[in-house]
Formats: structure tokens, sequence, C-alpha cells
């Protein structure tokens, strides 16, 4: 079943596999071209693509760890269920969080096969090092906007990003080195707006739990997290978002403890399949 991991604890390393079982044989004359020629088109037939797509039958194993932006939680997790199914014998453990720290991971060594960031920035310090470089080129998969999330029945009546200024109204942001962070200081920006929040959240959860607590009367957060939310707070809309959407890249790592499983995980996450979870989560489309 898929689990998350807590971010200090290390992951343990899983068995690698790529296309199957590897068994050795000694073979000789007629035999050994035999087998090289079914080797050959087996390799042809086991591309990254097939291993993750919907109806593949490429067989993937063992544990494969995926690093993924907080506001990727719900999506990852049921996609993470479907996974699971179609390939017995898999497990997906994962670990959400805010992308910087996620990415101060990787590169100090914690063992991923995935990472998927809410923003180019923060993949980039990752696949730029040698120790979480990209095994293949960083690719877009989703993209998000930011929202208002205030009190069920929004009690202050919000209604503009201007009216998070107002004296005494208790805001919650992002910190700066996230992307949500980043993010509102863009759209702050976009707007004209000087904001001193009460606090700074390291990741896009931690923001919006605040005003689930009643601790905050607003946070801007992104759409898919007020979505997520339910009941639990409402939504505001602003135009302001619009000049600060983020892109969602994903890899697979190159020290991927089990690259084999991990490329699958990625189909699936890109495939039509994956697609609609994450446009039903609230999610755009690169």
């Amino acid at each position: 079943m898929t689990r998350s991991v807590p971010r200090t604890r290390r992951i343990r390393r899983s068995l690698r596999v790529s296309g199957g079982i590897r068994r050795s044989l000694r073979v000789s004359g007629a035999g050994a071209a035999v087998l090289l020629t079914l080797s050959a088109c087996s390799s042809s037939s086991g591309g990254d693509e097939d291993a993750g797509s919907a109806g593949s039958s490429a067989k993937v194993s063992g544990q494969v760890t995926v690093f993924a932006a907080a506001s990727l939680k719900e999506s990852f997790t049921k996609l993470g269920e479907t996974f699971e199914q179609r390939h017995p014998g898999t497990e997906v453990s994962f670990n959400f969080g805010g992308s910087d720290s996620l990415a101060a991971g990787i590169t100090s060594g914690a063992p991923a096969d995935v990472f998927a960031s809410a923003s180019p920035k923060t993949m980039a310090t990752v696949t730029v090092t040698d120790a979480g470089a990209a095994a293949g080129e960083p690719s877009t998969f989703v993209r998000n906007r930011l929202e208002i999330a205030t009190l069920p029945g929004n009690p202050e009546r919000i209604s503009s990003l201007q009216d998070l200024t107002a004296s005494g109204l208790k805001v919650v942001l992002c910190d700066q080195s996230v992307p949500c962070g980043a993010a509102a200081q863009k759209a702050l920006a976009a707007g004209g707006l000087d904001l001193t929040p009460v606090s700074y959240e390291q990741d896009v959860k931690a923001a919006l739990t605040k005003v689930e607590l009643k601790e905050a009367d607003a946070a801007l957060v992104y759409r898919t997290d007020v979505r997520a939310a339910g009941g639990k707070v409402a939504g505001v809309d602003f135009p302001e978002a619009a000049e600060a959407v983020n892109d969602y890249p994903i890899t697979v790592l190159e020290d991927a403890p089990n690259p084999g499983a991990a490329k699958a995980f990625v189909a699936l996450v890109k495939s039509a399949e994956g697609q609609r979870v994450l446009t039903d989560a609230g999610f755009g489309t690169p």
C-alpha cells in the first residue's frame, strides 16, 4: 500500500529492477544467438512510456520512492494506489513537503526515485548537481495557481487581494523560499501591494492548516489545496493570481534505486488517466 515517510527518515533502498528479473544463463552457439535476438526484441518493446501506460504489461516490482510537493499529496496518493493495483508487488512511498526541503534532502543523498516539484527553479537545484541529476530532462506535467483561503463562510468578507492588507486581519503566507511563497510575492507585486503576514510557513499545507484551525483569517495557498480542504475553508479567486502561475516539473532521478518502477510511475502521472486525476483536483494542464 502507499505510505508517506517522514522527512528525517532514511528510506530503505529498493532492488533495482528494469524490464523484469534478470537471470544469468550459460548458452553457446545457436542458442546464444536466439537469446540475443529475443533480448533485443524485449528491449525495444519495453520503453519508458510502455512501462507506465494504462495497458502496459511491463513488469516492475519493489518500492518506488517519490518526493513530491505538498500540494500534490491528495492526487499522488490516489495515483500511488492505482499504480500498486496495476503492478502487484510494488509499493509507493511518498515524502510530501516544501519543494525546497525535498530538494535539499535529495542533494544531501536521501534515496529517491522520483522528484515532483512545484516550480522549475526548485527542480533546477536538484538536476544541476551530481547528487541528484535527472536521468532525463524534467518535464512539466501540471500547473497551479493561487487562491485566498478564508474561514468557512468568509466572515471577514474578503473579496480581493487588497483586502488582505486590512488592519487587524491575520494573514498567513508560505515562506518566500518555497514555490507557493514565491508565487504569493509575485501576485502581491502584480497588485502593487505590501503585506506583512502573522507567520511564514514552510509549505502550503502548513499555511492552510492555520486557517483550518482558526489561527489565521486567511492564507494565500493553491486552489488545489482549497478544493482538497472541502468545507474546512472557503476560497476566493483574484485576478493577480494569473501573474503567478506555477509550473510543476517531474523527473526520474539518475541515482534512482528502482529506475524501472520510477519510469512507470512518471508515465502514469503523465498519462491521460493521471491527468484526469490531477485536473479533477484543480490542477491546470501545461
